[in-house]
């Protein structure tokens, strides 16, 4: 290669201070976003004497773990994590599911009246959900042949202080639909026309042919919804009376009385229910950050 070939080659100071600055400024702006996460951990692992400690201490001196024994033992944090993973897997399930089947619909099947429904669906996500508790809370309450309801859903309390309570509001939100429609529309339609010259089913073409190629949508779907599941705090505590039923969100209030805070088992509460989400991302995130060329022979 000449001279002339290899300066061509060479990059501009310009642009090497361009993405030093670019790439700085990344790193800058993730170490504050991470920092309330460190200083959580930091806290966490601190005696009771060194969390207000002057000046700041960035790394405890003595690092125990007696937070996290009292975490435990204030409450019962074993029969809240089953029931927050319990509700966040079966919302993730059936949004993943019906969000999926409407989306389909949405964006692969004709029927009077598609864009309107859709567009009706899609408003829905301009509604506050503070103005839906009243009218879902009377509804589950009303729920027929639950929970001591009589078939008009009189006489008990529906679907109270269960499980469903908490799902079924969400089983089929509007972002699963919209967001599934979209990665639908993007998918080749020789797929659905190969499917149909070959006798397939609707359902067979949906179930066999467009799912598989949708897991990096799903994949992203799935988070979105588990960890709006999991960080469910005012909505449980409206629908549920049971202690039993409680969730982590609702647990971690317990370290909050008398106007004062129990500020190290509260850290190490924070901490192990902050590990569920960052599980599920980090098993995810190939799924997440994938870009995918779809062609019909693929």
């Amino acid at each position: 290669m000449s001279a002339a070939g290899l300066r061509r080659r060479r990059p501009r100071p310009l642009a090497v201070l361009g993405d030093l600055l670019f790439y700085g400024g990344l790193t800058l702006v993730a170490l504050v976003m991470a920092l309330p996460f460190y200083w959580m951990l930091v806290t966490s692992l601190k005696p009771d004497a060194d969390i207000f400690r002057d000046p700041v201490q960035w790394w405890p001196q003595r690092v125990t773990l007696e937070h996290y024994a009292r975490a435990f033992t204030t409450v019962p944090f074993g029969r809240y994590f089953l029931n927050s993973f319990s509700m966040a897997t079966l919302g993730v399930a059936a949004n993943l599911l019906l969000g999926s089947l409407a989306g389909y619909a949405f964006a692969r099947l004709r029927f009077p009246g598609r864009e309107w429904l859709f567009r009706v669906k899609l408003a829905s996500l301009l509604v506050p959900g503070i103005i839906t508790l009243i009218p879902s809370f009377l509804i589950l309450r009303g729920f027929p042949l639950a929970g001591g309801n009589d078939l008009f859903g009189r006489g008990g309390f529906g679907l109270l202080n269960t499980y469903w309570a908490v799902v079924l509001p969400g089983a089929s939100g509007a972002f699963a639909v919209f967001f599934m429609r979209q990665f639908f529309r993007t998918l080749p339609d020789d797929l659905m026309d190969a499917g149909r010259v070959d006798g397939a089913s609707e359902w067979r073409i949906f179930w066999s042919l467009y799912l598989p190629l949708c897991r990096p949508a799903l994949a992203t779907l799935g988070i979105f919804t588990f960890q709006a599941g999991w960080n469910l705090f005012l909505w449980p505590l409206i629908v549920f009376n049971d202690p039993n039923m409680a969730t982590v969100q609702m647990g971690l209030q317990a370290f909050s009385f008398n106007h004062t805070t129990d500020y190290g088992p509260l850290m190490a509460a924070s901490v192990v229910v902050s590990l569920p989400v960052l599980a599920v991302f980090v098993f995810a995130q190939r799924y997440f950050t994938s870009s995918i060329a779809f062609t019909g022979s693929k």
